[in-house]
């Protein structure tokens, strides 16, 4: 047990806490009173909110109870543990801080700085490789059952399908028209926090211990690695350099993890415009 909860555990555990309070804030303060939704639960919480009166955080973590089950089988236990603490919190703040006073009624403003704010507690919570639940926890669910399965392309129908519906029952289009550039801007942060990355990265890794670092890339995130032969013009030694493409997700975890095996090693990032193949675009 005291293995388990190690340091770096608690660590990410807290930051997951602390980006699921700035999300709250986000929701609370900007999106939530000008009936705005960010897509996923969220947007279908925002719905009960007002049609049903129903309090935002508790419908969230009802929606993420069947989740909870299902990644209980099928999902690692650190990662399950981070998503429950993160849905927990960010259920448990939004409700809390449904009570201020919203900062703003301009839902142009709303749509801005809740999408940039929601972004920061997404961009910790990533980092601290956490979940708040939701459309992410399914698609972790969904690469369990079907690897390689194109699940960006079914958030992003869940999103559009939230987004439509708010418009539908609100009757105002302008709601969707907010919302979609809500979302929209949430993106761009997370983009812009990490790194600029945008579309999928080439990583190019040149260490002594490249057998241990290709076997952990290949069992740990489930990535194929090729190795290319190369040569130090200045040793004058040959060198074997590792070529793995990788989601944004999974830039940080995978530098951690190599220099956990070599500190030394020496690593290459560059974009990928697109990548055709398992566990990408198949077409």
């Amino acid at each position: 047990m005291k293995k388990f909860f190690s340091k770096k555990l608690l660590v990410e555990i807290f930051q997951t806490i602390l980006g699921s309070f700035i999300m709250a804030l986000g929701t609370s303060l900007f999106l939530l009173p000008n009936q705005l939704s960010s897509g996923g639960f969220s947007g279908i919480a925002t719905i009960t909110y007002y049609l049903l009166n129903l309090p935002m955080g508790t419908i969230i973590l009802a929606l993420n109870i069947p989740l909870f089950i299902i990644a209980f089988f099928k999902i690692g236990k650190t990662f399950l543990l981070k998503a429950v603490a993160g849905t927990i919190s960010l259920s448990y703040f939004i409700d809390c801080t449904d009570k201020l006073k919203p900062l703003t009624q301009d839902r142009l403003l709303a749509c801005i700085y809740g999408g940039i704010i929601i972004g920061i507690g997404t961009a910790i919570i990533l980092r601290a490789e956490g979940s708040t639940g939701g459309t992410e926890l399914l698609t972790n669910i969904i690469n369990k059952y079907k690897p390689g399965h194109k699940t960006s392309s079914l958030i992003v129908i869940l999103d559009t399908i939230i987004v439509g519906l708010n418009v539908f029952l609100f009757k105002e289009i302008e709601i969707g028209l907010y919302s979609a550039i809500s979302i929209y801007i949430m993106g761009k942060i997370l983009d812009i926090l990490f790194e600029g990355i945008y579309f999928t990265k080439i990583m190019y890794i040149i260490s002594d211990e490249y057998e241990k670092i290709a076997q952990k890339i290949e069992t740990e995130l489930e990535r194929g690695v090729t190795g290319l032969y190369g040569k130090g013009m200045y040793t004058k030694q040959d060198k074997m350099i590792l070529l793995c493409v990788v989601g944004r997700r999974e830039i940080i975890r995978l530098r951690r993890e190599i220099k956990e095996i070599d500190k030394n090693a020496f690593i290459i990032l560059s974009d990928a415009r697109e990548v055709l193949g398992k566990g990408f675009k198949t077409h």
